[in-house]
């Protein structure tokens, strides 16, 4: 019984040749010419037609295991941690934990054929590419940042939801710096541009949705409208003082590589929290501090020219009259303002003795206090009752003023309605007195 030869196209064409040598209608060399091959190397495929057949022109090592095959221990010991604790990885994500971890250096695809082969999909799907014109990144890192926020179950039920605050350069995507929140709040940006700016500089731009963190839905007052103004959110009021253009973003494909990110950051940072146990923000801030530097160096791209455009910080320019909240209230006649429902002192200043009816500015700074400020001048700083989240236009005076409540006045009687007199009497040429007798009586 003859033995079923594999023989490929490349093989089958050596077949083809060879046999027409062997029938004398070509010689060696012209079959040499024909294979692309040396005569020495014809005659060897000669002399193994001739001892084998067609077996002996087959690759030697078909049917046999590659000597460069992952060995079948490793092989098990990556489908059993696929099937444990790395189950909802991805396989990118996984083949990386491998090497960190466990120290087995496989490939992505050498993961992804292993998972396929017990029926393990990737959670996360690729998507075939689709033809699309990109927006070319900036060439500087500083160029532009898009920040953004993603309220999301970082804990994965272990503690309470969370916002992750973020900014990604264009140029590199770099992350300078991130937090989490306890919500998506104008306190969290301020934190975030104040953690960029004092050790990078300040970027030339920042590009954000249309939250009214970031744009002011009210309309402006009748100051704004004759002085050609309008109305500003804190965080714009920020970007106009620190001189940074805030670019708005009027569609989701707009912001798509910080949207892109927060795809990436909630399949591998939720990870990477749950392998530290966090369970609380400060926890989370802390695996969040440590993970930055491990993603900027696998995600980040050089930058396509030299140099840098962040502005370096302004040395006239103190951060916390910048980083803070500006509210304008009129001290009341008693030197108090109101702010939050309470009523705060004032005390007398260097060179006047009271600020009744002047117009302060207020600062409501990132650490909790309240300072209140008047012509450049900090007149007093209230402190917070409580250490915690900033929270815009709420406070809680630690100190509260001691004013002696005085009872309220009891309130006087009315006087009795006494008759109504006339003592004037009209003319006799008034024309009441001239109606005629018979209309006074209808």
């Amino acid at each position: 019984m003859s033995e079923l030869v594999t023989l490929s196209m490349k093989e089958y064409k050596r077949l083809r040749v060879i046999t027409e040598e062997e029938a004398g209608r070509v010689t060696a060399r012209e079959a040499a010419e024909v294979l692309g091959l040396s005569v020495r190397q014809t005659r060897r495929l000669i002399a193994a037609f001739r001892k084998e057949g067609a077996a002996g022109l087959a690759h030697g090592n078909r049917g046999k295991p590659s000597p460069r095959r992952t060995p079948e221990s490793v092989r098990k010991r990556i489908l059993e941690l696929a099937r444990g604790e790395y189950h909802d990885y991805n396989d990118t994500h996984f083949a990386e934990k491998l090497a960190e971890r466990h120290q087995i250096y496989v490939s992505r695809s050498t993961v992804r054929r292993l998972r396929r082969s017990i029926r393990q999909d990737s959670p996360r799907k690729r998507r075939p590419p689709r033809h699309r014109k990109r927006r070319d990144r900036y060439p500087l890192p500083g160029m532009l940042l898009q920040v953004d926020g993603s309220p999301h179950d970082w804990l994965e039920g272990r503690g309470p939801k969370l916002a992750l605050v973020v900014a990604i350069d264009d140029a590199t995507s770099e992350l300078p710096y991130a937090l989490f929140r306890e919500q998506e709040d104008a306190a969290g940006y301020f934190e975030l541009m104040r953690a960029i700016s004092r050790p990078h500089g300040l970027p030339q731009a920042v590009y954000a949705d249309q939250h009214a963190i970031f744009r002011n839905p009210t309309k402006p007052t009748i100051e704004q409208e004759l002085a050609g103004k309008k109305p500003r959110s804190q965080f714009g009021r920020l970007m106009d003082e620190l001189a940074i253009e805030l670019i708005p973003s009027l569609s989701p494909q707009g912001r798509g590589r910080v949207e892109r990110l927060f795809g990436t950051l909630q399949d591998r940072l939720v990870k990477e929290l749950r392998e530290a146990n966090a369970t609380n923000i400060e926890e989370a801030n802390q695996v969040l501090k440590d993970y930055l530097p491990r993603y900027n160096a696998r995600f980040s791209v050089p930058q396509s020219q030299p140099g840098s455009a962040y502005r370096p910080w302004p040395a006239d320019l103190q951060p916390e009259q910048v980083f803070c909240f500006k509210h304008k209230r009129t001290v009341g006649g008693d030197n108090t303002i109101s702010f939050d429902g309470y009523s705060l002192p004032i005390p007398p200043g260097r060179y006047r003795r009271g600020y009744a009816h002047a117009r302060v500015d207020v600062h409501q700074r990132l650490d909790g206090s309240l300072a209140i400020r008047y012509q450049g001048e900090t007149l007093v700083v209230h402190q917070p009752a409580t250490k915690g989240p900033v929270r815009v236009g709420k406070f809680t005076p630690a100190i509260f003023p001691e004013v002696p409540l005085q009872p309220p006045s009891p309130q006087k009687p009315l006087p009795e309605a006494t008759p109504r007199k006339y003592h004037h009497r009209p003319a006799l040429s008034h024309p009441w007195r001239r109606y005629p007798a018979s209309a006074k009586s209808k």
